[in-house]
């Protein structure tokens, strides 16, 4: 073999095993890049497992937020903070999808009844009953209000009906001029007993005149709607129950009225007491004085408090204790509603969980616990509802106070819009009643 032979078998042999470390160092690297990708998934999933609070830096959760920004916010978010969140959730919205905001020919609400105080809670928590109202509002030539069912006959036909106040708020709201408007009530909230057909037609009318205007307005970090209605009213204890449905309890926190729902124990019927005579709140509330002794507030706020945990806990013999009242109850039975202590006293020993004075009254509301499904199927022994009915029945006779029962349930749910024209449902998604 030449020399030159030698040098091109050297050359190769280099060559080769430049070519072999080469190949060894990718396959090296490859196998650590791939462990280094195993070991942060891995962390990742450990993360996400442990995790207890929400970061609110995912510009996917917040679309319109810049990586930047979510990079720079690491706000903790805990799982109660839903209104901030929404805050900033909407904070990073463009608008409201263009065809859900045009303005409407025709609107059909429906409300729901109301019982507020609950005994100690005064003009702060209220309940949502399952008696309706529908009210449709149309765009017309001339002004109108034509109405039929409960209370049709007293009620108001000009532009002093509240369900005309809430629709120039709503108008007032959206910066824009109010039309000519038809109004028709189906009344099936009794009109001024105590059940909140006066915050009914705020509600309903603020709804309506939304939708035939156009406009939207925020809830979360702000209950627009309510701060309409409470400031209308005065006080969130009807109102509240009437837009959200359920128990609320409602206060203002020195900037807006705030309201929280408390749970109702399933199984609840509500047993009312529905006098002849109208009660009028004016006078329900002349008889009130404007101070109260320290005992009497302290006993109030026990009161609410045990009511609040009875409500909250399902304790349902607990009840009886949390609705009694020292600020209004005993001055309104004195001047106005002779029948209500002995109706409270005979609803509760025919087994009642409870009896108050509805709102201002005059309806007494009596909570019966033992309803399962359909009651007409059920067995009657099972429930209490007959019973504490014929009891308070029985205990008007006595007084010479003329009215019905009425027996029905707490509503979970509020006002809701049934039917609108054009309708919020296309070819592409169906409201709830094709809306």
């Amino acid at each position: 073999m030449t020399s030159s032979d030698n040098t091109k078998l050297a050359a190769t042999a280099l060559l080769a095993g430049g070519v072999g470390a080469a190949l060894s160092y990718y396959l090296v690297q490859k196998k650590n890049d791939a462990a280094a990708r195993d070991r942060e998934r891995s962390s990742s999933f450990s993360n996400l497992n442990s995790r207890t609070s929400f970061i609110f830096q995912d510009p996917e959760y917040d679309r319109g937020t810049s990586a930047a920004t979510a990079a720079n916010d690491t706000t903790v978010l805990m799982p109660h903070s839903h209104e901030e969140r929404m805050r900033r959730r909407i904070a990073a919205r463009m608008a409201v999808e263009d065809e859900n905001s045009q303005p409407r020919q025709s609107v059909t609400v429906r409300v729901p009844a109301s019982s507020a105080n609950c005994g100690p809670g005064y003009d702060c928590i209220g309940l949502a009953v399952d008696l309706w109202t529908e009210v449709t509002v149309s765009r017309a030539e001339e002004f109108e209000i034509t109405a039929e069912g409960d209370g049709a006959a007293e009620m108001p036909k000009d532009e002093s009906n509240l369900l005309v106040t809430g629709v120039k708020a709503a108008y007032d709201t959206a910066e824009k001029p109010m039309p000519p408007l038809r109004y028709h009530v189906v009344s099936r909230i009794p009109y001024a007993r105590g059940l909140g057909s006066s915050s009914a037609a705020i509600v309903a009318g603020i709804i309506a005149g939304l939708v035939l205007a156009g406009h939207r307005l925020p809830v979360w970090g702000s209950e627009s709607l309510l701060q309409i209605a409470a400031t209308i009213e005065g006080h969130p204890d009807n109102v509240a129950p009437v837009i959200y449905g359920g128990f609320q309890i409602g206060i203002h926190n020195g900037t807006r009225w705030v309201t929280e729902r408390v749970p109702c124990p399933p199984g609840t019927q509500l047993v009312m007491f529905i006098p002849d005579f109208i009660g009028k709140t004016s006078a329900a509330r002349g008889v009130l004085s404007d101070t109260i002794s320290r005992a009497d507030a302290a006993f109030n706020i026990g009161r609410v408090a045990f009511l609040v945990h009875a409500l909250a806990m399902g304790n349902l013999d607990n009840l009886k204790w949390g609705v009694q009242d020292r600020m209004h109850q005993p001055q309104r039975a004195e001047a106005l509603y002779k029948h209500l202590y002995p109706m409270i006293k005979a609803a509760e020993e025919a087994g009642a969980c409870c009896a108050y004075l509805s709102g201002a009254g005059p309806t007494v509301m009596a909570l019966t616990s033992g309803a399962s499904g359909d009651i007409f199927t059920q067995r009657e022994k099972e429930r209490t509802d007959f019973s504490v009915a014929k009891a308070m029945m029985q205990v008007a006779q006595t007084f010479g106070v003329k009215g019905r029962i009425v027996v029905t349930l707490a509503s979970n749910e509020g006002a809701r819009v049934v039917k609108v024209d054009p309708p919020f449902s296309s070819e592409y998604i169906t409201f709830r009643d094709n809306v």
